[in-house]
């Protein structure tokens, strides 16, 4: 934890980067970011003095207490240097992903009424341009990335570094207002707007406070052991996401751990093992994405690596369960994981980057128990937190007391409670100040006794942990009066390398359940390849006989460990991967499910009725700009 003689009250994030400047000045680095191969260091000058000189020139520009500016872009230095500029001029930041179309862009920026808009680069820049007119407000359109960018001539458009020179000149006639104007933030100011998922209908702009962001991060640091300053960190979820607010920019600040930034999305993987992280953080399905590529790489491997790597595994996942149930691990056994480690453990580990990771965590969505219990195996502990945008985090599992289907037991700063009708209820110490502009949501989202209503079915186990079982809403009853929670299957089906995307279906007027499966791309055409299959387009290989019956073995080793009827009994491969562009997945790739469900009726419908396979019509675009669409026979395949 850093040492020092606190000289204000530290309850804004400007506040805290302000404090870390005063402490460690250029001596020690704050951030560094991968760029043509090479790692750029900034210190906590650096950082200090570029969020300075944004935030004034900002202010020249028009700025004041209370806009909001809009934030589009990857996780680069820029990023977090304009965040904190914005914050520290009084300013509420609103984040939006990067892979949002314009129509999006144009929802985000006149739903939060945003005055300015920070974009990476010309892609972005122009996405906002082909809408900017249908957002009044917006003002300017700041750029940090300026290829391709330099014969645009439109008046709206400044580079960052234009904005820092801006700030610099506004300086010289104003010296002592940025410290002026970080001193007047206070905890209970809103410094970030982050928006839901939108799985239910329009995203919704949550207002977080700086107490929610700063003693939230404070508090978690010191539960769960990463108040440590020697930190490193690898900064890749999108900051638009509250979860990269509450680790990359809140759990920084609070720390004074280092910040690293990936070279491009793209190479994340390859660069978490240069940096070897000590804390970490990866999304349900990125863990999904990970386990896959071990398994995937190991099935194309040799015999006698696959054997070596199945002996190790079997060893340490025995080991793993005789922890899970708190029993001693005997001498014989701790033997036997030792050589699994220096045969198989270490080398995966370090492959995978976490050589030194000491907290890991998941949120986001139902992650396997099977995975939990992978890295469990591998020496890692992956804490499958839950909370939300709303309320943050309420519930962690502790050291020393995981278990592969929880998510922990209740933090100190929150309760909950379960409803009469099995609904998560949850109090905390910091809690979201509302939506933006929806007063009435906001309220609907709170019980008559103040307990916020998350929307999620669960229970509380003898032990005190909370078990997330599903969406209260994608709860589904068969006509023989099973209750179906769809995401409980799916999660265990996303353990298999060969599923990446899985939607169960169920109903009243069903008796039995059934599954729309998107392969996996990569696993399941190097299995084609393997197997001397040809194909052509992602539709013909997911309908060959040879991946439908890979599929369906996939599926069965899944049906033996579920209740008798949440077993999926017939299923089809979709044609095409699911798409956040097309409304069938949330930015944070979580399943839109009513919308697929409505989308791929047709598909559905035949699942359940005797027709062997469906012809569907599906939109196609080719590259000289024009569209059709091409017609398509599914195969319904049936277990039963």
């Amino acid at each position: 934890m850093i040492e020092r003689e606190v000289k204000m009250k530290e309850d804004t994030l400007p506040k805290l980067l302000k404090r870390n400047y005063e402490i460690y000045g250029d001596r020690k680095t704050a951030i560094r970011h991968k760029k043509f191969g090479i790692w750029r260091r900034y210190s906590w000058k650096d950082y200090y003095e570029k969020a300075e000189k944004f935030c004034l020139g900002l202010i020249s520009l028009g700025l004041k207490k209370g806009d909001k500016v809009s934030i589009i872009g990857e996780n680069e230095p820029e990023l977090f240097w304009a965040e904190l500029g914005i914050q520290a001029g009084g300013a509420i930041m609103v984040g939006i992903f990067t892979d949002c179309i314009p129509s999006e862009i144009k929802y985000y920026l006149t739903d939060s009424e945003s005055h300015f808009v920070v974009a990476h680069d010309q892609e972005q820049v122009d996405k906002i341009l082909s809408i900017k007119d249908e957002a009044p407000l917006l003002r300017k359109i700041i750029y940090w990335e300026p290829k391709g960018l330099w014969n645009y001539r439109e008046d709206v458009l400044l580079s960052f570094d234009q904005v820092l020179e801006i700030g610099l000149n506004f300086k010289k006639d104003h010296p002592d207002l940025f410290d002026q104007l970080v001193e007047e933030g206070s905890g209970e100011d809103v410094p970030v707007i982050c928006y839901s998922s939108g799985t239910t209908g329009d995203p919704k702009g949550a207002m977080i406070t700086n107490d929610w962001l700063v003693k939230g991060a404070q508090t978690m640091a010191e539960l769960d052991g990463w108040n440590n300053e020697r930190f490193d960190y690898l900064s890749f979820i999108p900051p638009a996401w509250l979860t990269e607010q509450f680790f990359g920019v809140g759990g920084h600040l609070v720390t004074g751990m280092r910040l690293n930034f990936p070279e491009k999305p793209e190479t994340v993987l390859e660069n978490v093992r240069e940096v070897g992280p000590h804390l970490l953080f990866y999304g349900a399905r990125m863990w999904e994405s990970v386990n896959r590529t071990v398994q995937a790489r190991m099935i194309d491997s040799t015999w006698l690596r696959r054997q070596i790597y199945k002996t190790g595994l079997r060893i340490a996942l025995k080991v793993a369960d005789i922890n899970f149930a708190k029993k001693k691990v005997s001498l014989g056994w701790r033997f036997l994981y030792f050589l699994s480690y220096q045969a198989v453990i270490r080398s995966l580990r370090d492959r995978l980057g976490l050589s030194r990771a000491e907290v890991v965590y998941s949120a986001g969505g139902a992650l396997s128990p099977d995975i939990i219990k992978y890295f469990k195996a591998l020496g890692v502990e992956i804490r499958l937190f839950y909370g939300s945008t709303e309320i943050g985090v309420v519930t962690t599992p502790r050291t020393g007391d995981l278990k592969p289907e929880s998510s922990g037991t209740v933090v100190p700063w929150a309760e909950i409670k379960i409803s009469d009708e099995g609904e998560i209820l949850a109090k905390t110490k910091y809690i979201y100040r509302g939506y933006y502009n929806n007063p009435e949501v906001t309220q609907k989202s709170m019980n008559e006794d103040g307990w916020y209503k998350t929307g999620d079915f669960g229970h509380i186990d003898e032990d005190g942990h909370l078990i997330v079982i599903d969406r209260m809403k994608d709860l589904k009853e068969l006509a023989t009066g099973k209750k179906v929670s769809p995401g409980f299957a799916e999660s265990r089906l996303r353990f298999s390398p060969y599923i990446k995307d899985v939607i169960v279906v169920a109903g009243e007027d069903r008796t039995f359940v059934g599954a729309l499966i998107n392969i996996d791309l990569d696993n399941v055409g190097n299995f084609a390849e393997k197997n001397k299959i040809a194909y052509t387009t992602f539709t013909d290989l997911s309908q060959k006989p040879e991946v439908r019956a890979l599929i369906r073995e996939e599926i069965e080793k899944v049906n033996s460990v579920l209740p008798e009827w949440n077993r999926v009994r017939r299923f089809v491969n979709l044609h095409k991967e699911l798409d956040a562009d097309e409304a069938e997945l949330t930015r944070t790739r979580k399943l839109r499910r009513t919308y697929v469900e409505d989308r791929y009726k047709t598909m559905i419908d035949a699942l359940f009725s005797e027709d062997e396979s469906v012809v569907v019509e599906a939109p196609v675009a080719y590259r000289d700009g024009k569209t059709g669409t091409i017609k398509t026979e599914i195969f319904v395949n049936r277990l039963d």
